[in-house]
């Protein structure tokens, strides 16, 4: 063989080298199921479930395990002391988000949540912790979650079989109005129906099956699919909606009408100041915001109500709690916190049992670095396997039983020990870890007590008989979606006032709360 052809032959060697090596893991990373060359775990990754796959992983591989998809790299940590130690103490480097082809195509690049650390991060991350910290919640906002809870009771005695539709109504309009200043105010509204046909088509785009792995493939974007037609329709759908929340903020200003709101204050601190972003990033930002305000905490609001159904035994002992603070004269306040603890074991374990973000979203390491002898490389992605880390049976004993007594230790809200040293006493990790950690945990909390004791304050709340057999249609517990974020599927209970004394004092709130909720009108649809 002339040399010249030996020199051709490595040349084109080296590269299917390369190429066979590609899905390859790496020796010295976690353990993790078998790979095979190019494609590495690809096949293996479900279309759907992926935070129960992450726990039926971790029992075969071990708490910290590792998958790779072509030339990606991914681990997933469902192992308290490394969560503790990557993403909360080594947070400089497991902050970042991988990019993502398809989401960013949808967004423009404009979505807090999913964009890298920078100077843009910063600002947004920063107008959300200011409005939303504890101190403004409990001095201010509060106001709002109030009324708009009283409203949320009233609609239920007018209308008990929309149960579900109006708990999601509930946390769209404490959201909007904080955020828009405007009410979401009817179920008939745009604003409710557009919200969440948006939430449900984003969400799904976001599934691992739901578009082709561009980012580890980029070539599969050159290729035709339905999945870019879904990617257009969520593009030119989220950009509508936000453009239009901004067009109705700006017009009601142009006449004068300047609310008590999050949008409003930042665009009169802006328009001083020089506005530090794109004008699509400042109407995505309040978007995104509104995103994160109402979609999970309604998910996690109706997993208690299923909840509430399945497990009479649980109303009942959190009522005679609620009866020896409240009696029949009003209805519980949050400022009633430290007196009525099971309430708050009863939100935790809801977070616990069925956590709206199975997997939460991935961080990215962004240099190489080791855990106890394992090689985590540069560009992975890290995933917090939360649904795994709540099920963990020898923490949580029969895991899938909605058991609030789990929490009867843990008198604090979930941001106390989320930040605490002590990661075998955190509560659970519904809200994710580290700094990307949800922001929006205390109105998400505050919203979930205020629901949760009111309702089990004035209503007896159980599954509902077959008008024919007169038999008790059971409610299936596990009957979740299986998109990003879990949701009940739609489901319907009875729902009683427990006296008339319960019922007088619900209806005699209403006519405050309207009024105190009148000046944030509902936007026109």
């Amino acid at each position: 063989m002339s040399f010249p052809i030996y020199i051709v032959l490595l040349l084109l060697a080296y590269p299917a080298y390369r190429l066979f090596r590609t899905g390859k893991r790496h020796p010295r990373m976690p353990p993790g199921p078998p790979t095979v060359p190019i494609l590495g775990n690809a096949l293996q990754i479900p279309k759907t479930g992926l935070g129960k796959m992450f726990k039926v992983w971790a029992d075969m591989y071990g708490p910290i395990f590792s998958l790779t998809i072509g030339p990606t790299n991914i681990v997933v940590l469902t192992d308290r002391k490394a969560v503790n130690y990557l993403l909360d103490k080594k947070g400089s480097i497991y902050s970042d988000r991988p990019f993502n082809y398809v989401t960013n195509y949808i967004t423009h690049g404009d979505h807090l949540t999913l964009e890298k650390q920078g100077a843009s991060w910063r600002e947004k991350r920063m107008v959300t912790t200011r409005n939303l910290n504890p101190k403004m919640l409990d001095e201010k906002h509060w106001k709002i979650q109030e009324a708009e809870a009283v409203v949320f009771m009233n609609n239920i005695l007018r209308d008990p079989a929309r149960i579900f539709d109006y708990a999601k109504l509930y946390t769209l309009s404490v959201a909007s109005t904080l955020i828009y200043g405007q009410r979401v105010a009817s179920l008939d509204s745009y604003w409710f129906k557009g919200f969440f046909e948006l939430m449900e088509m984003w969400l799904a785009i976001q599934e691992p099956g739901a578009t082709p792995p561009i980012d580890e493939f980029p070539f599969l974007k050159y290729l035709p699919g339905q999945w870019k037609k879904k990617a257009d329709e969520c593009r030119s759908m989220m950009d509508d909606m936000w453009d239009k929340a901004r067009r109705v903020v700006d017009e009601r200003r142009a006449l004068g009408d300047k609310r008590d709101c999050f949008i409003d204050s930042k665009i009169e601190e802006y328009t001083e100041k020089g506005f530090p972003m794109s004008q699509h990033a400042f109407n995505n930002l309040f978007g995104e915001l509104l995103e994160a305000g109402a979609d999970t905490t309604a998910n996690q609001i109706l997993t208690l109500i299923l909840a509430f159904a399945k497990y009479p035994e649980i109303q009942r002992r959190a009522k005679a709690e609620i009866d020896a603070v409240c009696g029949t004269e009003r209805a519980p306040l949050f400022s009633d916190f430290e007196n009525l603890p099971y309430i708050n074991c009863i939100i935790k374990e809801g977070m616990r049992w069925r956590p709206t973000a199975t997997t939460g979203l991935p961080h990215m390491c962004i240099q190489d670095d080791e855990y106890e002898g394992m090689f985590i490389p540069k560009g992975s992605m890290v995933f917090c396997g939360i649904w795994a880390m709540n099920h963990d049976a020898s923490r949580f004993p029969n895991p899938d039983k909605f058991d609030p007594d789990r929490y009867l230790n843990h008198p604090k809200l979930a941001n106390e020990y989320a930040v605490s040293p002590d990661y075998n006493n955190r509560d659970h990790y519904g809200y994710g870890a580290g700094r990307r950690q949800c922001p929006g945990m205390h109105l998400a909390e505050r919203n979930m007590w205020r629901i949760a004791s009111k309702l089990l304050w004035a209503f007896d709340i159980s599954e509902v008989d077959n008008p024919i057999t007169g038999q008790v249609e059971h409610l299936d517990e596990n009957a979740f979606t299986s998109a990003i974020l879990l949701c009940p599927l739609p489901f319907t209970v009875k729902v009683v006032p427990r006296s008339k004394k319960h019922l007088a004092r619900i209806e005699q709130e209403l006519e405050s709360a309207e009024a105190f909720l009148a000046a944030w009108k509902p936007a026109p649809a």
